[in-house]
C-alpha cells in the first residue's frame, strides 16, 4: 500500500529546535507516523514531551552555537533508542540589523548555528548511518531567503543560502551510502523568528498581500513535507529544497 511508504515505525529521529514552533511540529509529525524522537534545544523541550509522551520523545539541552554537543547528541540518540535513522536540522537564529551597521558578533553567531553546526551535525549523523548500514535521511530547514536577499538580515540570508548549497553537496557525496539529504524552505511562518514582523502592521500586511494563500503558515503546514522526506516515499529524492510557502515563490 502506498501509505505504508510514509510509515516511520521503528525509525529514530533527532530534531533540533524541538521546544517550540516548526521543530515541535516536525517532532509531532514523526511520532504520529510511528518514529521515536530525540529533541535538542537550548531550553528544555518539556512542553513537547508532555504533548508526545516520554515513551516517544526524549530531549537533551544543548547550545548549538558550538560544535561541542554534537557527539553527545548522536550518542544519546543511539544509546536511548538503539539507532539513528533521521536528522532534522531545524534549529536556527536570526539577527536583524541594517547591513551597513551589522556586527561581527551577529554575523558569527548566526553562521555558527545555522550553517557551521548544521554541517558538522549532519556529518556526524552520516557517519552513524554508515556505521549502522541501511542509509538514512537528513532534512535541513532552509528559508525563502535561500532564494532571496531579504532586508536587514545579512547573516541569516547568507546562512540559509548556504543551507541550500551544502544540502546539494552532501547529497552528491552521500547518496552512494543510501543517505538522502534534502531541505524544506518554509514560507513566512507564525513562529518566534517572525514575531517582530507580525507585530509590524505595515510589514505584516505587505507580506500577506504577496502570499497567494493569504495567510501566515503554521507548523502543521510542514508536517506532511517532513514525513515525506523522512520516509521511504522520498528514497529517490536527493539534494532538493522543497518550498512550503503558500505560493510565495510563485509570485
Amino acid at each position: 500500500m502506498i501509505l505504508d511508504m510514509f510509515d516511520l515505525s521503528g525509525k529514530v529521529a533527532v530534531v533540533t529546535g524541538s521546544d517550540t514552533g516548526l521543530g515541535q511540529g516536525i517532532a509531532k509529525a514523526f511520532v504520529e507516523a510511528g518514529a521515536k524522537v530525540l529533541g535538542v534545544s537550548r531550553s528544555p523541550s518539556t512542553a513537547t514531551q508532555e504533548m508526545l509522551g516520554e515513551d516517544n520523545f526524549k530531549f537533551v539541552t544543548a547550545d548549538l552555537s558550538s560544535l561541542e554537543p554534537i557527539e553527545m547528541i548522536i550518542n544519546t540518540a543511539a544509546e536511548t533508542f538503539g539507532r539513528l535513522d533521521i536528522l532534522v536540522n531545524n534549529a536556527g537564529i536570526i539577527k536583524r540589523e541594517d547591513s551597513i551597521d551589522f556586527s561581527v558578533e551577529n554575523w558569527d553567531l548566526v553562521m555558527n548555528v545555522n550553517c557551521r553546526t548544521l554541517f558538522f551535525l549532519s556529518q556526524a549523523a552520516a557517519k552513524q548511518f554508515i556505521k549502522q548500514g541501511g542509509g538514512g535521511k537528513i532534512i535541513s530547514v532552509a528559508s525563502m531567503l535561500s532564494y532571496q536577499g531579504g532586508i536587514r538580515v545579512p547573516s541569516y540570508t547568507a546562512s540559509k543560502s548556504a543551507v541550500k548549497g551544502i544540502t546539494m553537496t552532501m547529497a552528491n557525496e552521500w547518496a552512494k551510502y543510501g543517505i538522502n539529504v534534502n531541505a524544506i524552505a518554509p514560507g513566512y511562518m507564525a513562529t518566534n523568528n517572525t514575531q517582530a514582523l507580525r507585530a509590524d502592521e505595515e510589514r505584516s500586511a505587505a507580506i500577506l498581500e504577496r502570499i497567494p494563500a493569504g495567510r501566515w503558515g503554521t507548523p502543521d503546514d510542514l508536517m506532511g513535507a517532513a514525513v515525506f522526506l523522512a520516509s521511504r516515499a522520498s528514497d529517490y529524492v536527493n539534494g532538493f529544497t522543497l518550498a512550503v510557502d503558500g505560493g510565495w515563490l510563485g509570485r
